[in-house]
């Protein structure tokens, strides 16, 4: 039973890994509490320039986006540029791993954590 329980989960691991709570403005997001992190639809649809807002409103409450999640941008070949907002601490793992057309990305001061493997195949 704890067997075919495990392997269940398991399958759907890859399911829960690209969820995401609401598209606003073309940016993907999940939410807890009052913050907002950036995410993927898990299809790599970002292009050209994003400007990430400080803060997006869904459901009638508004969201302080303090971090841009795991694989966010992961493979997005068509994608130039990004504008990191003051209100985002963090960079996650691979975040723009595989973007070969990403020129800039403008990373305020207000981020204290940048994942060691954020800006893996980038070049």
């Amino acid at each position: 039973m704890k067997r075919n329980l495990l392997f269940t989960l398991m399958a759907l691991l890859p399911i829960v890994a690209n969820a995401y709570n609401a598209k606003i403005d073309g940016i993907y997001y999940n939410f807890s509490g009052e913050n907002a992190t950036v995410t993927s639809d898990g299809t790599n649809s970002y292009t050209g320039e994003v400007v990430i807002p400080e803060s997006v409103i869904y459901n009638g409450g508004v969201y302080r986006v303090t971090s841009i999640g795991y694989r966010a941008f992961y493979g997005c070949s068509g994608l130039t540029s990004v504008t990191i907002p003051n209100s985002v601490t963090e960079i996650g793992d691979m975040v723009f791993n595989g973007c070969s057309s990403l020129t800039s990305v403008t990373i305020p001061e207000s981020v204290t954590s940048i994942s060691g493997s954020a800006f893996y195949g980038c070049i």
